[in-house]
């Protein structure tokens, strides 16, 4: 799902428990990464539940781009990563670089509807990603 159309799904929604709801859905469907990926060094900290993070720099039909995967033990957060991944994964460095994403998050409500340490996670996630994809712009 793009994350034109989670937006989209999101503001239909009538109120924040459908909204988190969705998100729960969301998560549902996010892929588990292997076991192997589950270690010490790509867990994010900051994050009030286990959250592994990977990114990756791939070459795409010519285009550097950043391919992300992660994982959580908390079903919420797993929507969040499903979120981060739409918004993120495939996108060339420049433009992970170049995306508001607290404009995103206030659009989707995020940052009034999530606790304080959800929000820390969250953003210590999108720390992660721009940390790489800084590493690998142009």
């Amino acid at each position: 799902m793009s994350i034109d159309d989670i937006l989209q799904e999101f503001e239909e929604l009538l109120d924040w428990e459908e909204q988190c709801d969705f998100l729960i859905d969301l998560g549902l469907e996010l892929p588990e990464i292997s076991t192997e990926l589950k270690r010490d060094e790509n867990i994010v900290h900051g994050c009030q539940s286990l959250v592994w993070l990977v990114a990756q720099r791939v070459v795409e039909d010519g285009v550097t781009v950043v391919r992300l995967q992660a994982d959580s033990d908390a079903i919420i957060v797993k929507g969040l990563i499903a979120v981060l991944l739409a918004a993120y994964s495939g996108k060339t460095p420049q433009q992970i670089l170049d995306r508001d994403i607290e404009a995103l998050f206030e659009r989707m409500g995020l940052n009034q509807h999530l606790s304080s340490t959800r929000r820390n996670g969250l953003h210590g996630m999108v720390q992660r990603i721009r940390g790489f994809a800084a590493l690998h712009a142009v």
